[in-house]
């Protein structure tokens, strides 16, 4: 197989090769193929791993009780303000206390 890259794509190569990160563009492509095959299985980990969180809040609602929407957004807002309460933020830099 052959490949072309572009002209942007070879000067970085050639920037790596000058710098002595790599011995040959061969070594460079290698890892990037390598690199690119870890990106692809997280991704791919990440979906899977996203669709069980799904498919687990749709088991979850379909055995709670609907709530309406005041009253979800009021318990919201009351553990915001409890949470708050019990700790509140400070500036890391000079310990005031902001809230």
């Amino acid at each position: 197989m052959s490949i072309s890259l572009t002209p942007d794509q070879e000067r970085f190569i050639q920037t790596k090769l000058q710098a002595g990160k790599y011995r040959s563009a061969e070594e460079a492509l290698e890892i990037a193929l390598r690199l690119l095959d870890e990106y692809d299985r997280a991704d791919a980990e990440w979906v899977e791993d996203v669709r069980e969180k799904i498919d687990a809040a749709i088991l979850a609602s379909d055995q709670t009780p609907p709530i309406n929407g005041e009253t979800f957004v009021n318990q919201i807002l009351k553990r915001f303000r409890q949470r708050h309460q019990a700790q509140p933020l400070r500036d890391c830099e000079f310990g005031v206390v902001l809230g």
